[in-house]
């Protein structure tokens, strides 16, 4: 028996965290391939799942926008924007596979709207999206992935974010938006738009028996015209993501990740002596002498939600909209004509109720990703 413990669920040995196709047994044929996703978040980092596949990246966070390949910083804010990027669209070559995205064929514009000050406000956002009305066709952009939110909540049809959310989907641009994750029954923009397709998140406790699922505490609530949202749940917590390479994280699940497998106090002592200087242990001993030491050790592994050197688990809306943004990158794989109004009719006739759910709290119910792109592909 290994000496230290991940904190997440699970019933199969050894521990392991289901991969986003397990989950939600997605097709297999499908990787949204010829599809161009443009992410809007605080921003990234060109992770070794994403190489090659990235078109562009956009620093919409000035007044002056740049767009290039060579903005990227490897600071916190990049952090968030790399999740949702590579849970949606990895292609899991970190991982040998296992925690590869569904829509790990997909290209991608990545759109950075954090500022100096790590803030991210609506105007911000709004930048970026102007950016993308000006851009969608110049890189054939048929989804945006925003997983962060606004300021305040607004019923004005005239909002600045409704209105660009709404050229975009008259464009052919479908905007799949994070519900939040505060558990009220109230939507700040961009989530409250009534084109953007809101996605709330359920718990599924990290197994494949519906049973034991159960909501996520996201937002809800309806937009300016009466929509309701959200408009589906998907998977929200103990989901694989990768961990921000070069970071203070990253330096020290080098050593504390390969704990989760040392079965002698021996194993676990050399390892702790060969990392002490990344895991800042100063002149503590390395040596597990004491029940407190151990438990220091425990609490920085839960702390850091380690499944492995290279990820960890992580939880909110924002990683379900990333995971539904790749089923329907998989969807216009198999039927590329596919109209924004057509894709969210065929998610809410698929979805599956979750049981003992409010209705206002889980809109068309769970997202089935084989059924939905089986119904794409035989839509006209």
């Amino acid at each position: 028996m290994a000496l230290f413990s991940a904190n997440f669920p699970h019933a199969d040995e050894p521990p392991s965290v289901l991969p986003i196709q397990v989950r939600l047994g997605a097709h297999t044929d499908f990787s949204g391939r010829g599809v161009v996703i443009a992410f809007l978040d605080s921003g990234f980092y060109p992770h070794p799942d994403l190489r090659g596949r990235i078109l562009a990246y956009v620093d919409a966070a000035a007044r002056r926008v740049l767009s290039g390949a060579r903005f990227f910083h490897d600071h916190a804010m990049s952090w968030h924007g790399q999740m949702t990027s590579v849970i949606a669209c990895g292609d899991g070559s970190t991982s040998q596979g296992r925690y590869r995205g569904l829509a790990h064929g997909a290209q991608l514009v990545l759109i950075k709207v954090s500022d100096f000050h790590n803030n991210i406000k609506e105007y911000d956002i709004l930048r970026g999206l102007l950016w993308l009305i000006e851009h969608h066709r110049e890189y054939n952009i048929k989804l945006c992935n925003i997983s962060v939110g606004g300021d305040f909540p607004c019923d004005d049809p005239d909002h600045p974010l409704y209105a660009a959310i709404r050229a975009l989907y008259d464009q052919g641009v479908l905007t799949i938006c994070a519900a939040g994750n505060s558990g009220k029954p109230q939507l700040l923009p961009p989530a409250s738009a009534p084109e953007a397709l809101t996605v709330g998140g359920v718990d599924d406790h990290n197994t494949t028996d519906m049973r034991c699922w159960q909501l996520y505490h996201h937002n809800y609530g309806t937009a300016y015209d009466g929509t309701p949202k959200p408009e589906i749940l998907t998977a929200a917590r103990w989901i694989a993501s990768p961990i921000l390479p070069y970071s203070t994280m990253a330096r020290e699940a080098r050593w504390l990740a390969p704990l989760l497998q040392a079965r002698t106090q021996a194993e676990a002592e050399s390892l702790l002596k060969a990392g002490c200087a990344d895991l800042r242990l100063g002149k503590l001993p390395c040596a597990l002498e004491t029940e407190a030491q151990r438990h220091a050790l425990q609490a920085r592994i839960h702390k850091h939600k380690l499944i492995d050197a290279q990820h960890q688990h992580v939880d909110g809306t924002s990683v379900a909209a990333a995971i539904a943004t790749s089923v329907v990158a998989q969807m216009l794989e198999a039927s590329p004509r596919l109209r924004p109004s057509a894709i969210r009719a065929i998610l809410r006739a698929t979805a599956v109720s979750l049981p003992n759910a409010p209705e206002a709290a889980q809109g068309g119910g769970i997202l089935d990703a084989h059924t939905a792109v089986l119904a794409a592909r035989t839509a006209s």
